[in-house]
């Protein structure tokens, strides 16, 4: 009995768009496209959730633990490039639509609001690893040059964190605008990152720096707790 192996032809592509222009937005127009070249042997997704234990005296073994949120999806993939059959410039070029998703695009300076492009990333009808996010880390490893110096191979490791596209200033608590919640540092937190999850806007992280006293948002001390005031709550200042 022989037995016949069906070979899928999808091929996994990475798209940058452009940021939403407003909170709740969705993003805009496609910035580049790059279909890789190989897919992925392994997807990593993480997600985490947030909860918070007040200590009891009456509680027999540990208090019961309160839920404070759900953290996003992070995808995390090793991209492959090869250019040793063509000896040109794609592996270059390839990189070069990656570092795109690093920096600001030409339309979010316009507007006064530098945000990074959106990045999707789609591979046939897998749905779960198939979501709008920012690219979190990028790092590019090149193994083979040719007698010029150019590039022929590279690994890049990318990560891809999911951004909320949740209506403005709706909360997990009230809905409200105005609403109030808190948030509890973990490693690797910033206050421009809690204000893109929070706001879709990076630049708002003075609004939860004014509402904390702080003066340094790069110095956060995980296990912190931290306000996290609406755009329009009386006690976070002027609204940006």
């Amino acid at each position: 009995m022989s037995t016949t192996f069906r070979t899928s032809r999808a091929r996994a592509q990475l798209t940058l768009k452009e940021p939403p222009a407003a909170v709740g937005a969705k993003p805009g127009g496609t910035i580049a496209q790059l279909d890789l070249q190989f897919n992925p042997t392994t997807l990593q997704l993480r997600k985490t959730t947030e909860w918070r234990r007040s200590p009891s005296r009456m509680a027999g073994q540990s208090a019961l633990p309160e839920f404070v949120g759900s953290g996003p999806r992070e995808l995390s993939l090793e991209v492959f490039l090869d250019a040793t059959s063509t000896h040109d410039n794609s592996v270059e070029e390839a990189v070069e639509k990656l570092m795109k998703a690093c920096v600001p695009t030409a339309a979010s300076l316009a507007r006064k609001k530098p945000a990074s492009p959106w990045v999707r990333f789609a591979w046939g009808t897998t749905r779960t690893t198939s979501f709008d996010g920012v690219l979190s880390n990028l790092s590019v490893t090149y193994t083979l040059f040719d007698v010029d110096g150019k590039p022929l191979r590279a690994t890049c490791a990318l990560s891809v964190e999911e951004a909320s596209v949740d209506p403005p200033g709706q909360n997990p608590t009230s809905g409200a605008r105005t609403a109030r919640r808190t948030h509890t540092v973990v490693a690797g937190d910033s206050l421009a990152l809690l204000a893109w999850r929070e706001y879709g806007d990076a630049t708002a992280w003075r609004v939860i720096a004014e509402a904390n006293g702080i003066d340094d948002p790069m110095a956060l001390t995980p296990g912190a707790e931290l306000v996290v005031p609406g755009l329009r709550d009386p006690g976070a200042g002027e609204e940006r």
